[in-house]
């Protein structure tokens, strides 16, 4: 499959953790949820690991993980954490759609960290699409708050 096709898969996976979280979280803790919710995730990784090889080819320490990788995942588990946890709290709150847009902020945020951190190169089609994803988020959210206040 190639990047679209996972990207799409992903998409679907995040709206199934927005409406399955929205739907489950009413009356339970959220770092309880969120806890849960890495045992379920954790359980899977191992046994698509285990099943693909990849689970012993690392234990025997046959891979490319130098400290500056490690470093990176562990950034990142940091970073997922404390995103779940606001975005199961978040759900507690709001509807799904507007912390979900939210929580999509995120991709302008990468964008620009992308072209200025990073040195990716976007065109005017980039530029325009984060102009429509900003105001996307900005209608989204304020009809959730508009709603709300009457």
């Amino acid at each position: 499959m190639g990047w679209i096709g996972l990207g799409l898969l992903a998409a679907l996976g995040g709206a199934g953790v927005a409406i399955f979280g929205r739907l489950g979280l009413a009356h339970v803790d959220t770092l309880l949820a969120t806890t849960l919710r890495s045992v379920v995730m954790s359980v899977a990784l191992l046994g698509l690991a285990g099943a693909t090889g990849r689970l012993r080819f690392g234990m025997l320490g046959q891979t490319n993980l130098d400290a500056v990788a490690w470093l990176c995942i562990v950034g990142a588990g940091i970073c997922g954490l404390v995103s779940w946890l606001a975005y199961f709290a978040a759900l507690k709150g709001a509807g799904a759609a507007p912390v979900a847009a939210l929580d999509r902020l995120s991709l302008p945020i990468i964008f620009v960290l992308g072209v200025t951190l990073l040195g990716e190169e976007v065109g005017w089609r980039g530029w325009s699409g984060l102009i429509l994803a900003l105001a996307g988020t900005y209608l989204i959210v304020w009809d959730q708050v508009s709603h709300s206040a009457a």
